[in-house]
């Protein structure tokens, strides 16, 4: 083994094996590693230019008496090697005389360190053992590895972050997650940890993390490199900071994605898309956004509306225009092998690929995923949907089936960016990435996509994320909760889900009637505030073609009057609570845009020393000034809240004064969720 060092970068030799350890922005660094003798090329998520800093490396050469090693059992024998030292400002990495990383803050605290269970020349661990911190195994037959990293566990550490698993836990300490993407999972693999420092795995492949109590240990099963971003900070908000510099930071939110978004499953035709918006505003209720969701198309990659159903696009927009609301369109990535566009994306390699079959879904038709990879596809799909969709005034695009959903055999498949082992969680990246650089060469300054996956760095192409085609119940609310502070934690800070869940929802049951209206309130304090769902039972229709293609019916009506009196009052208060308090809202979405904050965030992004914030999951920090605590059992009509230590909060729908550092049980009726306000601040919330 040797180490030396080149410009800025610490480089560690052995064979055909390198380990390259550059500074990266402030107080961070990037690790990579090869198994060839030339490094993969690939940055993934790190493509942001970061500022120069004023790093150091030290060579020096140690024995057992150096502090480094006082305490050790081994001490006793002496030994002399070269420590290398690398410090770029609150991170230092040192390396020791076996090539082993240990990752320290400013204050010469650890924070977190290579796992070696192998033989160094002390003998200071299990020789039988030969477990290595770092291993590339050689793919035979491929030009890939099975890549192993693997870290010490810590018993005082939590996770926070890791994207959008569908499961209760906020903290992934002793979880297993795999590292990819599935319809309401997207794998963002990037964590803040309570012993101060953020940590990227950036690597697109197929693979796995976990977070056990006796080591951490990422797997890709297919890869050309280790590669991984390491960040100190002295609290989450610096540690945000500085991964969203290096990943890029979302633009600021679009005026009309502050408001209230209609949507259902679906709207078939232009008439009834008119009909709601009208409804809405003879009301005189608030409205920002209408949602024209999928088949108003002909055929799957087609790009453009049926001209039947839709027979004048642009006096619709226009309409809809005037009424202050916001036209949106969904896009799938499927291509019908019917449609007008198939056969120049076939001949021109737009298309995902299969190794040893074909990659056929048949639902709705004969189609095959495009090749959101492909810098060629990307743009010819736009230039689709700008000629069929822009050019006819709409501004805001739903790119759905982002993960894309295929049949998750991601061994079958491959992409103009290489095979899916080693790519595939890159799709919704392209995808986005097409849309955004899109819509900005027409000119629009203020984007929004709304997307149903992320991976890191999707926050800079303007995703707004939803967590997918959940099931309509309480439990499923409340793994909802975690996804989403998961994702404002992993750097996506545009998240939304489908008020009421998507699948199983009765529009007449009183059950589901009172789980629309705890999820309408709380979703009233998300990032963005939308409605959908299927709304069981679908309408009864024979099946109906156009042009020998089948067309899809729809589910009942979803809209804020469909679901029963008591319900429409509830629900139309939380419609203009949501406008209050609409200035406040944009300055949280200014403040991701600036600093790369969550929007919505556990109570230990604001309050990281207070040790029982530390471990409250079922309620989260809005912004820096509001505590919201969302009913998530049936039946509840009071609410346990902590309220963080070191201000008073004031309860919003009683104004009665708590101090903070304790548990207290508000009064939380069918119409109300407890919104707590920081100290020194007053919003106009329940009046």
């Amino acid at each position: 083994m040797h180490v030396y060092q080149e410009g800025k970068r610490l480089i560690i030799a052995q064979g055909n094996s390198q380990v390259w350890i550059d500074p990266w922005g402030e107080n961070s660094l990037r690790v990579r590693m090869s198994g060839d003798p030339r490094m993969d090329e690939n940055d993934w998520a790190l493509t942001e230019p970061v500022p120069e800093t004023n790093s150091t490396i030290t060579f020096e050469t140690v024995d057992t008496t150096d502090p480094w090693y006082k305490g050790e059992e081994w001490a006793k024998y002496h030994y002399t090697g070269t420590l290398t030292t690398m410090v770029n400002g609150k991170i230092t990495v040192k390396v020791s005389p076996e090539g082993w990383l240990s990752f320290y803050n400013q204050k010469g605290e650890l924070l977190t360190e290579e796992y070696w269970r192998t033989r160094d020349r002390l003998n200071r661990y299990c020789v039988p053992l030969r477990i290595t911190g770092r291993e590339m195994k050689p793919v035979l037959g491929t030009d890939s590895f099975e890549l192993t990293a693997r870290f010490e566990a810590f018993d005082d550490e939590k996770i926070f972050g890791m994207g959008q698993y569908q499961h209760r836990h906020l903290d992934k300490k002793g979880a297993t997650l795999e590292l990819a993407h599935r319809n309401s999972q997207a794998s963002v693999p990037f964590y803040v940890s309570t012993r101060g420092y953020g940590f990227l795995w950036n690597n697109p492949a197929i693979g796995t993390a976990t977070f056990g109590t006796n080591k951490t240990e990422w797997v890709a099963k297919r890869t050309r490199k280790l590669d991984y971003f390491i960040t100190a900070g002295d609290t989450p908000a610096e540690i945000e900071a500085q991964y969203s510099a290096a990943t890029g930071r979302t633009p600021m939110m679009p005026e009309y994605g502050l408001g209230y978004w209609q949507c259902k499953l679906r709207y078939r035709t232009q008439d009834e898309v008119l009909a709601v918006a009208r409804e809405h505003k003879r009301r005189g209720l608030p409205m920002d956004v209408i949602v024209i969701d999928f088949f108003h198309w002909t055929m799957q990659g087609d790009f453009k509306f049926e001209p039947r159903d839709w027979p004048d696009p642009e006096a619709m927009v226009k309409e809809l225009k005037d009424m202050g609301i916001e036209t949106v369109v969904s896009v799938w990535p499927t291509i019908d092998e019917r449609s007008e566009n198939y056969g120049y994306m076939n001949e021109m390699g737009y298309l995902m690929a299969t190794d040893r079959c074909t990659e056929r879904s048949t639902w709705m038709g004969p189609t095959v995923y495009y090749d959101a990879t492909h810098p060629g596809a990307q743009k010819f799909v736009w230039e689709r949907c700008k000629a069929n969709y822009y050019d006819k005034g709409i501004r805001c695009f739903w790119l759905d089936e982002a993960e894309p959903e295929c049949s998750y055999d991601f061994d079958n498949y491959r992409y103009w960016a290489g095979p899916a082992m080693q790519v595939t969680n890159t799709y919704p990246v392209g995808y986005a990435k097409g849309f955004y650089e899109g819509l900005k060469a027409a000119g629009e300054k203020d984007i929004l996509s709304l997307v149903r996956c992320a991976w890191a760095g999707s926050q800079k192409y303007a995703v707004l994320t939803w967590s997918g085609d959940i099931h309509s119940s309480f439990r499923a609310m409340r793994e909802q909760l975690q996804a989403g502070l998961s994702m404002g934690m992993a750097g996506i800070p545009w998240w939304t889900s489908d008020i009421g869940g998507f699948l199983g929802g009765v529009i007449d049951d009183p059950a589901f009637r009172e789980l629309l209206i705890r999820w309408f309130q709380w979703s009233c304090f998300c990032p963005v505030f939308r409605m959908h769902g299927e709304r069981s039972p679908w309408h009864e229709r024979e099946q109906e073609f156009i042009n020998n293609v089948r067309q899809l019916t729809s589910g009942q009506d979803n809209e804020v009057w469909s679901f029963g009196e008591e319900a429409y009052e509830i629900l139309t208060k939380y419609l203009f609570i949501r406008e209050r308090i609409r200035p406040y809202v944009r300055s949280l979405m200014q403040q991701a845009h600036e600093t790369g904050a969550p929007v919505m965030r556990p109570l230990y992004y604001d309050f990281p020393q207070d040790a029982t914030a530390l471990n409250v999951e079922d309620c989260y920090m809005f912004g820096p000034d509001m505590l919201v605590a969302p009913i998530m059992e049936a039946g509840a009509d009071t609410r346990k809240v902590y309220l963080p230590a070191g201000c008073r909060w004031t309860d919003a729908y009683t104004k009665q004064v708590y101090e903070g550092g304790q548990f207290v049980t508000v009064p939380a009726p069918i119409g109300v969720i407890p919104v707590m306000i920081r100290e020194g601040k007053d919003y106009p919330i329940y009046e």
